[in-house]
């Protein structure tokens, strides 16, 4: 995806859960033109860069 994402198109997908500001890993994936299941292999292969509580 070489195009630029309108900031509320971002806004629109953050969610709140429990205090916690998310965007689902459908909506990331659409949002970088990609699969879902490549989003959660990304999370999966590369957990120094996320949090640890959420894997």
């Amino acid at each position: 995806m070489n195009q630029i994402v309108k900031f509320e198109t971002v806004q629109d997908k953050i969610i709140d859960i429990r205090g916690e500001k998310v965007i689902m890993d459908s909506d990331a994936a659409v949002l970088y033109g990609i699969e879902t299941r490549d989003v959660n292999k990304a999370v999966k292969n590369n957990p120094p860069n996320f949090r640890k509580d959420i894997l």
